[in-house]
């Protein structure tokens, strides 16, 4: 009785749980990158393809190591019985056996051959694509460097896009707020024809309603788009009640150092430039171990074969062979020269291309990279000034549309000076929020295009 008290409160426990609402999460832009780096399935993917270079490298220094080559099956042989010479006599001088065509049954046969070796000099072939494949683990962790790099930009992206719409979109609904005001003030003094306000007034309101409402929807949409992305990226999923720290969006500190040191940066650090550099290796390593192909291989070991035969009587005879009884094992030292020397030629030749082809990238890279730093870097200086400006013309038009609306209301301003006053108002606030977040995303792609995950 007790025991089963004991399960019901469990189970009601449980379900009373379970019909609670999720408690919701607040974060700010740090936590978000965090999440998103331990969430993000791309990096994952990307730190397998990794473990899958570190597998393809220790291949290769396994061929260093001892090989077995055995070869084992049960089949059939022709019965035998007797000895070599005829009437089945085992003494020399009689006459040897001439049935070897006939047919007297059939024996199992066993059957075992078997080489272990070790290369013992291969010429630099097993160092140099050893050499190789270390370059191609470097490569794909540049792959997983420059796949973080992307993530710690998407979730930036995402968390600054959501407080730009929110913030545009609760300061639309405030502008809304004001201008139904005074649309109910004109609807008023033209039905009780106080001859304070015209028809015309009301139209030009009407017409500004209409084009901010327009922008009211688009960024709710902007909004919720960006807040689920930022659930998707976080790992929290779409359905979690996740929120932002940030009352609103502010400007992030311009970066403290100065074009040269970015460029600097960019060259040493960037995903792609290591990913080059590794490149690099990769090719010139080939190219050594396609030129080390055309030599053979030195090796050492111990090579054997076994044959049984039940049905068979065993041949003791030190000059004859019976391939179905017998066997022998014994330690060798060779060499083994396995090359088409027309196609080891072009291997070198195609190794040889790819590794001039990548030096002419690289050519490319160091001239580009600092342009595109350079051009992520005016950029930022541009929006950084512009949004300082906007912001003092913002709390100018919010004077002026504050002023016009008092006057208004005071009959010494017509509704279409309101209305445009309210409309550049909205241009210049909205112009503000969109340029921080430009700049925002400016300073993020200065840290991404110099290497910086943060």
């Amino acid at each position: 009785m007790k025991r089963n008290a004991l399960t019901h409160t469990l189970l009601a426990a449980g379900v009373l749980l379970t019909t609670l609402p999720g408690q919701a999460e607040t974060i700010n832009l740090q936590q978000a990158v965090e999440m998103s780096l331990a969430a993000d399935p791309r990096i994952k993917e990307r730190e397998q393809v990794v473990e899958a270079a570190r597998g393809m490298l220790q291949e290769v220094q396994g061929k260093a190591g001892w090989r077995l080559n055995a070869n084992a099956f049960v089949g059939l042989a022709p019965k035998v019985e007797g000895g070599f010479y005829q009437d089945g006599n085992t003494y020399s001088g009689t006459t040897p056996r001439s049935d070897g065509n006939s047919f007297n049954g059939v024996s199992d046969w066993t059957h075992l051959d078997f080489a272990l070796i070790k290369p013992l000099y291969t010429f630099g072939k097993i160092e140099r694509y050893g050499e190789a494949a270390q370059g191609n683990v470097d490569l794909k962790r540049g792959e997983l460097k420059q796949t973080r790099g992307d993530t710690v930009y998407d979730t930036k992206r995402a968390y600054f896009g959501y407080l730009t719409a929110r913030d545009t979109r609760v300061f639309l609904e405030d502008m809304q707020g004001r201008l139904n005001q005074a649309i109910t003030s004109v609807e008023r003094n033209l039905k009780e024809e106080t001859g304070e306000s015209r028809q015309s007034d009301l139209y030009a309101l009407q017409t500004a309603k209409g084009m901010l409402a327009k922008y009211v929807h688009q960024s709710r949409a902007v909004e919720k788009i960006s807040l689920d992305g930022l659930k998707v990226l976080t790992g929290a999923g779409l359905k979690s009640d996740l929120t932002v720290a940030d009352a609103r969006i502010e400007p992030v500190t311009f970066p403290q150092i100065d074009l040269a040191e970015f460029q600097s940066r960019a060259l040493l650090e960037r995903p792609e430039m290591q990913q080059l550099e590794a490149g690099l290796r990769t090719r010139r390593a080939l190219v050594a171990a396609k030129k080390a192909d055309r030599m053979p291989d030195v090796y050492a070991g111990v090579i054997g074969q076994f044959n049984y035969a039940s049905q068979r009587e065993r041949l003791d005879n030190p000059y004859l062979n019976d391939p179905f009884n017998g066997g022998g094992l014994t330690p060798v030292v060779g060499v083994k020269w396995d090359s088409v020397f027309g196609a080891t030629n072009a291997r070198v030749n195609q190794a040889q291309a790819e590794l001039e082809a990548l030096n002419h990238k690289k050519a490319f890279a160091v001239a580009g990279i600092p342009f595109e730093v350079g051009e992520a870097y005016a950029n930022a200086r541009a929006n950084h000034d512009s949004q300082r400006d906007l912001a003092a013309g913002a709390a100018a038009a919010r004077r002026w549309m504050v002023a016009s609306l008092a006057d208004f209301s005071a009959g010494l301003e017509s509704a279409d000076k309101v209305a445009d006053a309210i409309r550049n108002y909205t241009l210049a606030q909205t112009e503000y929020l969109r340029t921080v977040n430009d700049y925002n995303m400016n300073v993020a792609q200065l840290a991404r295009l110099s290497g910086e995950l943060r």
